[in-house]
């Protein structure tokens, strides 16, 4: 998440009660980067993989496929800028609801990626990570 664009929201999350989250506007731009973005990518990822028009690469799970697919709803930056425009001339109510509803899906997405991915990569293997060795032979390790 950009910190430029978290900070420039122009939200006060000051006096956010539970009927700002649950207006039809904040709930559906929520659930749309939440839910939508991933059950969209997995099923077009599910539909090529059917058609045989494309193969998963090599060691990579459906597990993998819809922890990107969530990472994918954390789409925070365009998302203010869409809803700027879509809500230039309409209510502050709107206007308001538009940007509480991106940090909640976006914020939902990216703790949903993550656990997905830490689950379906595994725990992390033993040895020097980040170890490398270089054209002269000698073991570098990245810092």
């Amino acid at each position: 998440l950009p910190v430029f664009a978290f900070v420039n929201a122009g939200l006060a999350l000051g006096g956010i009660g539970l009927e700002d989250v649950l207006h039809p506007v904040t709930f559906g731009i929520a659930a749309g980067l939440f839910l939508g973005k991933p059950i969209g990518i997995v099923l077009f990822v599910g539909l090529g993989v059917l058609l045989k028009v494309v193969t998963l690469p090599r060691g990579v799970t459906w597990g993998q496929i819809l922890g990107v697919a969530w990472a994918c709803g954390i789409g925070f930056t365009m998302s203010l800028f869409i809803a700027g425009l879509a809500f230039e001339h309409g209510s502050g109510a709107y206007f308001a609801g538009d940007r509480l509803g991106i940090l909640i899906g976006s914020g939902a997405s990216a703790v949903a990626a993550w656990l997905v991915l830490r689950w379906s990569l595994g725990p992390p293997r033993g040895g020097n990570h980040g170890a490398g060795t270089g054209a002269d032979g000698r073991e570098s390790e990245l810092r």
